[in-house]
């Protein structure tokens, strides 16, 4: 990696009238990573996408990408970044070919160069036989791919995706994730994306967990799970909401339910399983003891399970 950050932001604040999005947000990402920013709905990744990629000025704090402002270097700034959003930016009536010329006449691309770059993106994410496809006959992971060739196309040194999985079975979802490491591994592209899916961001390089417009927590995933400390039990049972009740009012475990698994961290995992088994070993069909999850960070950081904060987001 280059010593360089590629992204510096600094005390980076942003509200929509009462409701306060980012709380002096600071963070620096270096260049040629996968960093992906963490959170429930509302806890402010989309505005600080929507800043990140120029498309909303910063209120207040300063926001560098390769050394250049957001705001007094905005165009050059563009030409260094690759945008993907959340929703697929395609025209499903025309083919790969046609959409990859949209998008090369606003960077202005055009004859050998154009030629030249569009056999690379195709080729480079598996394009080439599906070139003169409508996209509207391609599948999620597909489209996906044309997103990801479009944004590309005139060689950015930085790329922000906006929930890139949304939509994409697990099977494309690892399609995925092989090619934006192959393009931080080959090219040196530096990766930056948003995510509410733990799993996802468990493969980034690093990770910023926000809250409520605050980042709670920042490392790689290793580093945050270390810095819960302990162990971690999952428990399946059939009632597991009684369940986690009576555990986390005879042991006093922080225990959260998600996904119809309770789970709770434990400084002594053994002792852990031991005591729930001795007094609900009828009522467990399952029990493991491992390492903290990003969950568990989430928790030990905010207080909250993961979608119980995503509803309280969503909700004010």
């Amino acid at each position: 990696m280059n010593s360089a950050p590629a992204i510096e932001v600094a005390e980076l604040s942003h509200a929509y009238r009462e409701r306060q999005a980012l709380r002096s947000v600071s963070f620096e990402i270096a260049a040629g990573e996968i960093f992906a920013f963490l959170g429930p709905n509302g806890g402010g990744k989309s505005t600080l996408f929507r800043v990140l990629s120029t498309l909303m000025p910063p209120q207040q704090g300063h926001v560098d990408i390769f050394g250049q402002s957001v705001v007094e270097k905005q165009l050059a700034v563009r030409e260094a970044i690759g945008v993907v959003f959340q929703a697929p930016s395609l025209d499903k009536k025309l083919t790969v070919d046609e959409n990859l010329s949209q998008q090369a006449a606003l960077y202005g691309l055009h004859g050998a160069h154009l030629s030249q770059r569009r056999e690379e993106v195709l080729q480079q994410l598996g394009l080439v036989d599906r070139r003169s496809d409508l996209t509207e006959t391609l599948s999620g992971g597909l489209r996906r791919r044309v997103d990801l060739a479009k944004g590309l196309l005139h060689r950015p040194r930085l790329l922000l995706l906006d929930e890139p999985s949304t939509g994409l079975d697990p099977g494309a979802r690892s399609d995925l994730w092989r090619y934006l490491q192959q393009l931080r591994d080959d090219f040196g592209v530096t990766i930056v994306l948003t995510s509410h899916l733990l799993e996802e961001a468990d493969r980034a390089d690093r990770v910023a967990v926000l809250h409520l417009g605050q980042i709670v927590a920042q490392g790689t995933p290793a580093e945050l799970r270390v810095s819960v400390g302990g162990d971690s039990i999952s428990i399946e049972c059939e009632r597991p909401a009684e369940l986690a009740a009576k555990i986390n009012q005879q042991f006093g475990f922080e225990v959260s339910v998600v996904d119809d698994v309770i789970r709770f961290p434990c400084s002594d995992g053994a002792v852990g399983v031991a005591q729930v088994m001795q007094e609900y070993s009828d009522e467990v069909h399952s029990i493991k003891l491992g390492k903290p999850t990003l969950e568990d960070v989430f928790i030990a950081k905010t207080g909250h399970r993961f979608w119980q904060a995503e509803d309280a987001a969503v909700a004010s």
